[in-house]
């Protein structure tokens, strides 16, 4: 079910920034989690050096969340930390990174979308990621010239997501929990809905992670435009992967927690049912026909057919509604 549209207009900060929006390109990278994002941003900070040379310039998680979005989105105990003081950041960094030479800006934080605990806790996808998109589009003040949006096959992106929190020291949802994810009715379709309202008139990209997220440099030479400027180098690191079961048993067992109710063998993690899981490839199958389709002019699925350095990654574009979604090879188990 699509959520309402949300849009915050506030007056502009300083007519001197205006100038920044024709000058400079802001790339918006929303993630998701568990797509790769983490190496992504690795091999982008791995190949900053390279990259400036090119006028581009990289704000990971280690800019965004010490201090430069904070008062964007609600939060407890905040104080003397609003949104505008949160534009009047944004604006200065701008302006700073154009006058080092940037043309274009990366803004890579999978945490834009939501705390994906919350989604475990509501079973659906970033239920809130239309208003914080929203929220966040106000305080770059117009400025966000593009966005990307990473998804994944449900299955292995809550398996993934479980498994990575539950070592963490989260608990593991029961079966009632896990039905509620796999029949929920909300899926990436209304993520890529909400978050297009969220950014009127700006381009929304989608990248399957079957396809990308063992290939950073091909995601950023789709970003980009321009396989030029994409590098090689330190494109083959794999970071932030979900734990195997010998790895969350470990886990478990060393916070004193039952693992028990774990599955033997070493290989990934699985809570579903056969049934459960067929579903939701179902219901991505879907998903990928509608952005095939031209996903009601709302984005763009950026796929292409190439082998993969693991084999070749499976085609998302799919021509026929409702076929299933196999996730072969190893790139659809990464993360």
């Amino acid at each position: 079910m699509m959520t309402a549209c949300h849009s915050y207009r506030r007056p502009p900060l300083q007519a001197a920034f205006s100038w920044i929006r024709t000058a400079m390109d802001v790339i918006l990278h929303l993630g998701a989690h568990r797509t790769a994002s983490t190496t992504f941003q690795a091999y982008l900070r791995d190949n900053s050096a390279g990259l400036s040379r090119h006028g581009i310039s990289v704000w990971d998680p280690r800019r965004t969340r010490n201090g430069l979005f904070a008062g964007i989105w609600p939060a407890p105990q905040m104080f003397n930390c609003g949104p505008q003081r949160a534009e009047g950041r944004i604006a200065l960094a701008l302006a700073a990174e154009a006058g080092r030479g940037a043309r274009q800006v990366i803004v890579s934080d999978e945490n834009i979308l939501g705390n994906p605990r919350q989604g475990v806790r509501a079973a659906a996808l970033y239920p809130a990621a239309g208003e914080r998109v929203a929220r966040l589009a106000a305080a770059f003040r117009g400025r966000i010239t593009q966005a990307v949006l990473s998804i994944r096959c449900p299955d292995a992106y809550w398996a993934s997501l479980i498994a990575m929190t539950a070592a963490r020291g989260h608990p593991l949802p029961g079966p009632m929990r896990l039905a509620a994810l796999s029949d929920g009715p909300r899926g990436w379709r209304d993520v890529v809905a909400d978050v297009a309202c969220a950014l009127p008139g700006v381009p929304l990209a989608v990248m399957p992670h079957e396809e990308y997220g063992a290939a950073p440099e091909r995601r950023l030479a789709r970003m980009l435009g321009d396989a030029a400027l994409a590098p090689a180098t330190h494109a083959r690191r794999r970071l932030n992967m979900a734990p195997r079961l010998p790895q969350l048993r470990a886990a478990l067992a060393a916070a004193g927690r039952d693992t028990g109710h774990l599955p033997a063998g070493d290989g990934h993690f699985a809570p579903f049912t056969p049934a459960q899981a067929a579903r939701m490839r179902e219901q991505y199958s879907d998903d990928l026909f509608w952005l095939a389709a031209g996903a009601d002019g709302l984005a763009t699925l950026m796929t292409e057919k190439v082998p993969g350095p693991e084999g070749k990654t499976p085609v998302p574009g799919q021509t026929e509604r409702g076929h299933a979604h196999d996730q072969e090879g190893r790139v659809a188990q990464t993360g």
